[in-house]
């Protein structure tokens, strides 16, 4: 309807009133005011800034050395347990306590429990004293070895509380202390092994599917590392994928060739139980120090970083074949 009154400069102000979403405007809503356009203080979505992941090379000559080191060591393992008699225990012990003492190195750096020092001379006493009862108990089994494991886990944690800078960390650490126990006493299950039945049959079996799988892994990344695991893990599926097959043939063959209990497909399936565990353990080592590398702390001394993953892969494996050859094999 058309009105009297003439629209001018207050009535437009009553409507700017009325409607405060808006924006204010000059005369006739053409112009606006250049008072009222503040910068917004909520970044546009295409000025947002993300984080970029860093991507971790692999290095080839390191993936070759640590699947060489894998390699030689199944190798060293398999020599010693076929050698070893009734009357020739102790050079295999006196080796394979060497073994203990490069992998207690190498995990009391890579996990770093509380009192290091202690925690190590415990461990590496609970280490000795498993190798002789193994060598020199009249019963092979594995009873002596879990209680040489229980009491350097307690005499660990009694050192660990003994200095206060230390105490606070054993509620947090304790699993990391039981770790390093386990694995050093673990290596005194081939000479148990080595004195039943069916136990240097298993430690071939075994050794050789988790040497395998290792050695295939890591040379596999050293050639074709993809595709990766995670950015900040320099492995790459195809390697670990690869050497379990390769292990797990290798073990079917060895299985063929073996009397019985053993058959193609039990020589398989031990195989690649180990495998399996030795390349877990190698990858979880892995991931641990792409999380210690991304939360900005100090990284392990280079030698025990690329042993503690073959080191602690062949401890489980030590494990699995005892708990084959006792539920699986038998």
């Amino acid at each position: 309807m058309p009105q009297d009154d003439p629209w001018d400069a207050d009535a437009s102000r009553d409507v700017a009133r009325l409607t405060p979403g808006r924006p204010k405007a000059g005369m006739y809503g053409a112009v606006p005011d250049d008072t009222d356009q503040r910068p917004s203080s909520e970044p546009e979505p295409d000025e947002e800034e993300f984080d970029e992941i860093e991507v971790v090379p692999v290095r080839r000559k390191l993936s070759v050395a640590i699947g060489g080191f894998a390699g030689l060591l199944a190798l060293a393992l398999i020599v010693g347990t076929q050698t070893t008699g009734p009357d020739g225990r102790t050079p295999y012990a006196v080796v394979l306590f060497g073994v203990q003492l490069l992998g207690l190195l190498a995990w009391t750096m890579a996990l770093n429990p509380p009192a290091p020092a202690t925690t190590a001379a415990i461990s590496g006493a609970a280490g000795l004293a498993a190798c002789y009862l193994a060598a020199t108990a009249d019963h092979a089994g594995l009873k002596p070895l879990l209680y040489v494991a229980v009491a350097g886990f307690a005499a660990a944690l009694i050192g660990q509380v003994v200095r206060p800078e230390d105490r606070h960390r054993v509620g947090d650490s304790w699993r990391t202390t039981l770790l390093i126990v386990l694995g050093v006493v673990a290596y005194a299950l081939p000479i148990v092994l080595t004195r039943q039945s069916l136990g240097a049959q298993a430690i071939l079996v075994c050794c050789t599917g988790a040497g395998l799988a290792l050695l295939i892994a890591r040379l596999t990344d050293a050639v074709f590392p993809k595709p990766r695991i995670a950015a900040q893990v320099p492995r790459g599926a195809a390697g670990i994928v690869l050497g379990a097959m390769v292990g797990t043939f290798a073990t079917a063959w060895l299985g063929s060739q073996m009397v019985l209990p053993f058959t193609p497909a039990k020589g398989a399936v031990a195989g690649l139980v180990a495998a399996v565990a030795a390349i877990l353990v190698d990858l979880a080592v892995n991931f641990g120090e792409a999380g210690r590398r991304l939360a900005g702390e100090a990284p392990t001394l280079w030698l025990a970083r690329h042993m503690t993953g073959p080191l602690g892969g062949f401890a489980l494996s030590f494990a699995a074949a005892y708990l084959l050859v006792h539920f699986y094999l038998g």
